[in-house]
């Protein structure tokens, strides 16, 4: 099995990356075989699709380059985020590129076969992107941010309102019913608390 190198930490992340948009190539290469990791995990989805999986990971390491040089860090989301955008699009651009080459294909035709035996359509490839790794990950950014704002508050009724109305940090979601009575409160007050909270996170997370 294929060692890939850890992810970067945020800081050396940004480190690298200043240096790779100034032309620093050993920069950018240290970039690119930190986040193999990532190409691989997204290339699992097509590697049924009887193509050498070292090919497939070539075409998203391509991806990752783009994503690499193109990459604006005042967007403000994480490399992962957007390299994983690039990523799966340049797969999916070989993919159409390959059907296109035959003037019968139909987004029917079948392409691959899944780990269970099941054929796999073009359109089945295509339309796979309301679950996929992209969503995953931003959506795991998100969270570890709201954990990171979490932490820098301190331990007032907004913070206690959402952790206990969200279920964070392990424990149970909770009514706004159940929160008034825990804080001794009325409910329209925790209304206010929460949407006050929620109001301040998006803020901060510019959402």
């Amino acid at each position: 099995m294929q060692a890939f190198l850890e992810p970067l930490s945020p800081e050396e992340e940004r480190h690298y990356l200043k240096l790779s948009h100034q032309g620093d190539m050993e920069a950018r290469n240290l970039l690119v075989e930190h986040n193999l990791r990532l190409v691989a995990h997204i290339v699992k989805k097509y590697h049924n699709f009887d193509r050498e999986k070292d090919d497939l990971i070539s075409v998203g390491t391509i991806g990752l380059i783009k994503a690499i040089n193109t990459y604006k860090m005042e967007k403000g989301h994480r490399l992962v985020t957007y390299a994983s955008r690039c990523i799966e699009n340049e797969l999916l651009m070989m993919l159409r590129q390959e059907r296109k080459t035959s003037k019968d294909t139909s987004l029917y035709e079948p392409i691959g076969i899944d780990k269970e035996g099941n054929e796999i359509h073009l359109l089945d490839v295509l339309g796979a992107d309301e679950i996929d790794l992209v969503k995953k990950i931003d959506q795991d950014e998100k969270i570890k941010q709201i954990y990171d704002l979490l932490e820098k508050m301190e331990s007032t009724k907004e913070k206690k309102t959402l952790v206990m109305r969200y279920g964070l940090y392990g424990t149970e979601p909770m009514t706004q019913k159940e929160v008034a009575a825990r804080l001794n409160i009325s409910r329209s007050y925790v209304s206010r608390i929460e949407k006050k909270a929620v109001h301040l996170l998006r803020k901060q997370m510019d959402l």
